[in-house]
């Protein structure tokens, strides 16, 4: 199988109904700055939790993909910074994440991919990145003030 074919089956997996619905809950509600945090979002047996989940092993997955030379790389760039923005998300508590459930590998393709990204998005178009950050912040604004409401 082609790079560009598993590159095409990746996109359409994001398709797939419940995964479009996890990955629009995440976008919406996960905003975490700790591993408790995270958590109460997010809890183990929820369907918040499996949201979560699903919408980091898929992009854990896609990006062991891309990692090991599965998929075209600039294709993959090109077509969407969502694994940027999940990444964003996660960030701060994969740390502690790791620790905690002594998994030193937890998400490592994500971040793998992520750096890549964004290497790859400043060399394009320098400061996209702090865009997208910043547009992440105001997101978070957003979404609090709505929940408050």
């Amino acid at each position: 199988m082609s790079k560009h074919s598993f590159t095409l089956q990746v996109f359409e997996e994001r398709r797939e109904a419940r995964l479009r619905e996890a990955r629009q809950w995440f976008m919406k509600n996960f905003f975490a700055d700790t591993l408790d945090e995270a958590m109460k979002i997010a809890p183990m047996g929820t369907e918040a939790g499996a949201s979560f989940m699903m919408v980091v092993s898929y992009w854990e997955q896609a990006c062991a993909l891309l990692n090991y030379g599965l998929l075209h790389e600039e294709l993959f760039f090109e077509t969407g910074g969502e694994l940027f923005g999940v990444w964003e998300r996660v960030k701060p508590t994969i740390p502690e994440a790791r620790t905690r459930f002594v998994n030193r590998q937890f998400l490592e393709n994500l971040e793998k991919a992520a750096q890549r990204f964004e290497a790859w998005a400043e060399s394009r178009n320098p400061g996209q990145i702090a865009a997208m950050r910043q547009f992440g912040q105001q997101m978070r604004a957003q979404c609090a003030s709505a929940a408050k409401a």
